[in-house]
């Protein structure tokens, strides 16, 4: 009795295949060696370019004083810079803020957000109450920290006489934008 002709390729391979289990670890093998290179190349022309960091230097900062300046987003705010921003090429900004007592709620409660990749808030000294959107009023007080995400809407409500707080933003330069009480 004459063996019959497969008729098609794949029931070729697949008669072959079943015969020899030595042939189907080859031909996997072969076959994945040919598709790899040609999947590793398709995927390296299709991902995003590599993002570069700025070149950075050390910031060093020490506690004086005289550093706190009334020069930043609010009036009833001094700001002590800690170099971060002009180290890292603007990549961040660091700052520690003094919120001038006693709190006048009329000019610190305006609901506002920062249009900010990250925005984080350690509370050094004294205490200070917010309001951020889907998180509610939250007092924090001395050793509480919080980030608040890109954009979300967010106010002081009232703070101690004595607060001190450490910010944390990136990138450096951002826009804030007033949105009324």
């Amino acid at each position: 009795m004459a063996k019959q002709k497969p008729k098609s390729r794949a029931a070729a391979r697949i008669a072959t295949q079943k015969k020899s289990p030595a042939r189907k670890t080859a031909t996997r093998s072969t076959a994945r060696n040919t598709i790899e290179p040609k999947h590793r190349k398709a995927k390296a022309l299709t991902s995003a370019p590599v993002r570069r960091a700025p070149k950075q230097r050390i910031a060093i900062s020490h506690h004086r004083d005289e550093d706190f300046k009334a020069d930043g987003l609010r009036g009833y705010a001094k700001y002590r810079d800690l170099g971060i921003a002009e180290a890292s090429n603007g990549l961040a900004r660091a700052h520690v803020i003094r919120l001038i007592g006693p709190c006048n709620p009329a000019e610190v409660s305006k609901l506002h957000f920062h249009d900010v990749e990250f925005q984080m808030v350690y509370v050094l000294k004294g205490w200070v109450k917010t309001y951020m959107e889907g998180q509610g009023e939250t007092l924090m007080k001395e050793g509480s920290a919080w980030t608040q995400p890109p954009r979300v809407k967010h106010l002081i409500m009232d703070y101690s006489d004595d607060v001190e707080l450490l910010e944390v933003i990136l990138p450096a330069e951002f826009k804030t934008v007033e949105l009324g009480t």
